[in-house]
């Protein structure tokens, strides 16, 4: 019987799986943003994951293969009990820079895959990491509001260089009127997120009806690549389970 009941269920994983597809959306005029689309059955919220790095979710053979933290962790929310939307960059951009990521223009992309998932009946929440915070919270911030149900950032950028020349600070964090969850490993070495400045994020969010500071440890004792990548304690290499664990119990139920 057990047999039986796990080749259901692995079969059940796969026709999931399967399922899971690309989608294209129009945005501003001329323009389109795909996402990989992952629905499931009764799922209680859909998550949006925002990448950071230049924003591509690593399409090949038909499926994204970014080592971006939320790329490669996507399975883990799905799991979860939530559909899930990875999103990529815009056709007009090539890279998304720290800066477009606070514009109207890149604001006005993410409103129209809220408005096209907000059509499956279920709360919409944003999830970013690294510049994909930058993302997450300018929707966030956005006027008119778009019809999210919460944010979280995870791996915020806290401050800028010449490459990184923008960071989530530096925007109107008061008009965020939904619930944030800030998520930050301990050990992140990236010299424009740092662990220590991320209360200024939850400082800043003084409209925000939830907000939360969740400072992580633990995954991988030996981190490959530089400190501000995806295998890094930045990209919450080796406890990748562990990081969308904390991230979708939240969502499910956000507490201070």
């Amino acid at each position: 019987m057990l047999r039986i009941l796990l080749a259901i269920a692995m079969l059940a994983t796969a026709a999931a799986q399967a399922a899971d597809h690309l989608v294209s959306v129009d945005t501003r005029p001329g323009v389109r943003v795909a996402y990989w689309w992952m629905e499931r059955p009764d799922a209680r919220a859909t998550i949006v994951l925002l990448p950071g790095g230049e924003g591509g979710i690593g399409m090949k053979g038909g499926t994204p293969h970014s080592d971006n933290f939320l790329v490669r962790s996507r399975d883990y929310f799905a799991d979860a009990g939530y559909n899930v939307a990875v999103v990529g960059k815009p056709s007009d951009k090539s890279d998304l820079d720290a800066y477009f990521r606070s514009t109207d223009e890149h604001v006005a992309d993410l409103r129209a895959v809220v408005d096209k998932l907000g059509k499956f009946g279920k709360p919409v929440w944003l999830v970013g990491t690294s510049l994909g915070t930058i993302s997450a919270a300018a929707a966030a911030a956005a006027e008119p509001p778009l019809p999210i149900a919460g944010v979280v950032l995870t791996s915020s950028v806290t401050g800028t260089n010449r490459y990184t020349r923008f960071s989530v600070p530096m925007l109107d964090l008061s008009k965020v009127r939904v619930p944030v969850l800030v998520m930050h490993h301990k050990e992140d070495a990236c010299e424009v997120c740092e662990p220590s400045q991320a209360h200024r994020i939850v400082e800043a969010l003084v409209n925000a009806p939830v907000k939360k500071l969740l400072l992580v440890s633990g995954g991988s004792m030996f981190p490959t690549g530089p400190a501000c990548q995806a295998l890094h304690h930045h990209g919450y290499i080796g406890m990748e389970k562990e990081a969308a664990a904390d991230v979708t119990a939240w969502i499910a139920d956000p507490r201070p």
